[in-house]
């Protein structure tokens, strides 16, 4: 194997490729509804926030058997928990849809702080994200390696129990389907107890060189590595991340890879690196674009900005350091200063997640977006007109409304596993916004070539790239918007689900369920 890393040795025993009722177990930290309570004290269940619960929702509508397994997150999700001892149980969506099987896992409060706010985010984000600036940051002590081992590690352990037991439940045989860099280890504790599953762990995020990972010694990055190769596929959304991935395990455990197969050999079995890159239910988020409660806001929208005499800049996002906001409102000052005939006759529209305050990066960064929006303001405002409107919200279907009359989306992320606003808004914009895409997300690799390309670091040049949106010609902008929603409908989030499962099928061999979009 290579510098002491030892892989647990697996059986290759094929499931029976008659049978249409392979359990499917997915594991992912958010879950798809989260209890809480009302003023009346009575249980209420919301549908869980995000792309990967969007995406995985899709998939448990096809399949007779899925077990979703997830963190309990809020105090009813962990009062639910003790309700039914720690087992699964079935629960109605929010809105009466089809019930869901579900498992939460509750941890301990102290290992939750370790594997969550010490390792997960930020450590592995930021390294993945490529954040640290690195005179400075990180600096790992002591405090890091117990949070590793007592929180990450001990974390994995108790997610990748639950996992298993729900496999034995069945007979020992499941597809599993891991989720994101939570949970880097836990192939590795399913894999002991389980051997013959069909197992893939999906990492939503970016995956850097192997020179990135050094910020991590190797009593850390070893696991991660071994982790991920207990899987059967380690997918990703772009080659360059798969491709990045064989990397780092040949070059940091000395591993053979097979290039023209993408793969390599881990105690007889093949693991290979695959891409599939994730994307949204256009049918389900086009319902949503026509509903009276998006067209009130466009009406709102439309009436407050001045539209379709002024234009509007749009972006949607958390306010992560890595989705580069100050740049990209600083690029918008330098084009005011560019182009002054423009002053007045277009708004900034930022609609943004406030996101993880209790990491002092990201209060930090938050209150720069803050300062930058006041400065730029303050220099350019007047006669009525404020250059950009801040909004701190989550507010989906005020989201979307934006989408429909935007002129401009701007996506600078410094770096972006995907970056599904991107692929919102090119199918249910009405005014042929012009896409500005940076080159860093994943999302670049399917529309980039339907978008102005922004470079995240080069504030000068995304100056230059928003003006040249602003002034592209109609039938310009209107040939790119159909061509990248074009790329969109026809690589679905169902044609991303059925991908990975019949990849899983054919590697292993194991008669893995069809995936019927």
């Amino acid at each position: 194997m290579g510098k002491g890393v030892h892989m647990s040795q697996s059986h290759t025993s094929p499931f029976d490729a008659s049978d249409p009722n392979l359990p499917v177990i997915l594991l992912s930290h958010r879950a798809p509804v989260t209890f809480g309570t009302n003023e009346a004290g009575e249980r209420t269940i919301n549908r869980g926030a995000g792309g990967i619960v969007t995406a995985l929702t899709g998939l448990t509508e096809q399949f007779a058997e899925t077990v979703w397994v997830c963190a309990a997150d809020s105090d009813e999700d962990r009062v639910v928990v003790e309700e039914h001892d720690g087992e699964s149980f079935d629960v109605a969506g929010p809105h009466g849809e089809q019930q869901l099987h579900l498992r939460m896992v509750q941890i301990d409060a102290d290992v939750q702080e370790k594997f969550y706010g010490v390792i997960s985010n930020p450590l592995l984000w930021f390294i993945q994200h490529g954040l640290y600036g690195l005179a400075t940051a990180p600096d790992l002590t002591q405090r890091d390696h117990d949070a590793f081992v007592t929180g990450y590690i001990a974390a994995n352990a108790e997610f990748g129990d639950a996992v298993a037991s729900e496999v034995e439940k069945r007979g020992g045989r499941a597809i599993v389907m891991l989720h994101d860099y939570h949970f880097y280890v836990v192939a590795s504790f399913v894999r002991s107890r389980c051997p013959d599953v069909a197992m893939s762990l999906f990492v939503h995020i970016p995956w850097p060189g192997p020179d990135n990972w050094t910020v991590l010694p190797p009593s850390m990055r070893d696991p991660i590595f071994a982790g991920l190769l207990a899987n059967d596929v380690v997918a990703f959304h772009t080659d360059r991340f798969a491709r990045n991935f064989l990397l780092c395990v040949q070059e940091h455990l000395g591993l053979q890879v097979d290039w023209s197969d993408m793969s390599v050999v881990v105690d007889g079995r093949h693991v290979r690196a695959r891409s599939y890159p994730i994307s949204i239910d256009v049918e389900a988020l086009r319902a949503v674009a026509a509903s009276d409660a998006v067209q009130a806001h466009v009406d709102v929208l439309t009436t407050q900005y001045g539209l379709p005499e002024r234009q509007l800049i749009l972006r949607v996002d958390r306010t992560d350091p890595s989705k580069n906001i100050v740049r990209g409102f600083r690029a918008y000052d330098r084009m005011l200063e560019l182009t002054p005939e423009l002053k007045g006759k277009v708004v900034f529209l930022a609609m943004l997640q406030p996101s993880r305050q209790d990491v002092s990066e990201y209060a930090d960064y938050l209150q720069q977006i803050g300062g930058v929006v006041a400065e730029v303001n303050a220099r350019h405002g007047g006669d009525g007109w404020q250059p950009i409107d801040l909004r701190l919200d989550n507010d989906f279907e005020f989201a979307v409304g934006a989408y429909r009359v935007c002129d401009v989306l701007l996506v600078n992320a410094l770096a972006d596993g995907m970056n599904l606003v991107s692929k919102e808004a090119v199918v249910v914009n009405e005014r042929d916004m012009v896409l500005a895409l940076s080159e860093n997300t994943g999302a670049f690799a399917e529309l980039g070539e339907h978008a102005v390309t922004v470079y995240p670091f080069d504030i000068e040049q995304q100056a230059h790239a928003l003006a040249e949106a602003l002034a592209m010609p109609l039938a310009e902008r209107r040939a790119h918007l159909r061509e990248a929603a074009g790329v969109v409908v026809m690589n679905d989030v169902q044609q991303w689900l059925s991908a990975q499962l019949e990849d899983l099928r054919a590697l292993r061999g194991h008669g893995v369920p069809r995936f019927t979009p």
